[in-house]
C-alpha cells in the first residue's frame, strides 16, 4: 500500500501564532518539532495499516520545516521549493490514499491561522463558483489524480471545512479555535494518539479511488493587489472579472499547477508577511 502525506503547519498540535510557524519566529524551532511529531503519528498509523511505501511532502511556507533526521524512518521526505505541484508535490495515481496533516481553514474563516496559501495577499478563491481554500483545492486535485483523501488533521474549523467537501474523510481536531491566534489545545500525547489511530483505521479499509477528472473547471482568485491581477493577465488563458480578480479554465491537476505559477508571480510583486 502506497500512502502520500501532505504536511502543513498551521493546523499542527499546539501551534497558534505566526511565531510558531515562521522561520525566525520566537517558537519556530519548537513548532517544527511539533510538526514532525504529528507527521510521525500519521506515519505510524499508516505502517500499522500495512503501508509499505510512504511519501511525506513538507508543504508549509519554505517547505524546509521538517528536519529529515526527525522524520520516522518508514517515510521518504520531499523538501524544499520550488515545486510544480506545491503542497501536493509527489502525489501520483499510484498512491492508494492521501493524508493531510496540519491543515487549516480558508481565508475569511475564524480558524487558527486561517488563510489561503499567501496570507492576506489572497482574499478569496473560488472553484467552479464555490469558495475554496487549501483543503478543498487539495481534495479536488487529489481526486482528479485518482487518489482519495482518507484523513485530515487540524483545528476544529479545518475539520468542519473538510466535512463540507467530503464527509467520508476522517478528521482529527488537535485544537479548538478560540480566535485566529488562540485555541484550546488538546494534550499533545492525546492528539498524536488520535492521529495515529485515525490513520490506521481509515487506511485499513481504503476508500474507493475517485475516477480521474477530465472535465474543465474554473478557478478564480481575488487578490489584495490590483497590480498582481493586472500582471497575471499576461499569462495566456487568464481573464479578469474585476480589477483584482482573475480566473482561468482547465482540468485539474493542471489548473492547480497554473495556480502555483500565479502565486510565484504574486510573490515577486509583493513583500508582505502573512497573518498581519
Amino acid at each position: 500500500m502506497r500512502i502520500y502525506i501532505s504536511a502543513d503547519m498551521e493546523g499542527i498540535t499546539g501551534l497558534v501564532d505566526s511565531g510558531d510557524v515562521q522561520p525566525g519566529g520566537q517558537d519556530y524551532e519548537r513548532g517544527r518539532q511539533m510538526m514532525a511529531e504529528d507527521v510521525n503519528a500519521a506515519i505510524r498509523g499508516a505502517v500499522t495499516a500495512g503501508a509499505t511505501d510512504i511519501t511525506v511532502n513538507d508543504a508549509h511556507g519554505p517547505m524546509r520545516n521538517i528536519l529529515p533526521e526527525a522524520l520516522h524512518p518508514a517515510a521518504r521526505l520531499i523538501r524544499g521549493k520550488p515545486k510544480q505541484m506545491g503542497m501536493l508535490e509527489g502525489l501520483a495515481p499510484e498512491h492508494d490514499a492521501a493524508v493531510l496533516v496540519g491543515y487549516h481553514s480558508r481565508a475569511g474563516a475564524l480558524g487558527v491561522l486561517s488563510h489561503s496559501f499567501m496570507g492576506h495577499e489572497i482574499e478569496d478563491i473560488w472553484l467552479d463558483g464555490r469558495p475554496v481554500g487549501e483543503i478543498g483545492l487539495a481534495h479536488e486535485t487529489a481526486a482528479a489524480v485518482g487518489v482519495p483523501v482518507a484523513v485530515l488533521t487540524g483545528d476544529d474549523r479545518a475539520c468542519a471545512e473538510m466535512a463540507d467537501w467530503d464527509a467520508s474523510v476522517a478528521t482529527v481536531a488537535v485544537k479548538r479555535a478560540r480566535d485566529r491566534f488562540a485555541a484550546e489545545l488538546r494534550p499533545a500525547h492525546e492528539a498524536r494518539t488520535a492521529i495515529e489511530e485515525a490513520v490506521a483505521s481509515a487506511l485499513s479499509e481504503l476508500p474507493p479511488a475517485p475516477a480521474p477528472a477530465s472535465a474543465s473547471s474554473t478557478l478564480a482568485v481575488r487578490w489584495q493587489s490590483a497590480s498582481v491581477a493586472s500582471t497575471l493577465l499576461g499569462i495566456p488563458g487568464v481573464a479578469s472579472t474585476d480589477s483584482r480578480t482573475v480566473q482561468a479554465q482547465g482540468a485539474l491537476p493542471g489548473l492547480y499547477r497554473l495556480f502555483g505559477i500565479w502565486m510565484r508571480v504574486a510573490a515577486s510583486l509583493t513583500n508582505q508577511p502573512p497573518y498581519c
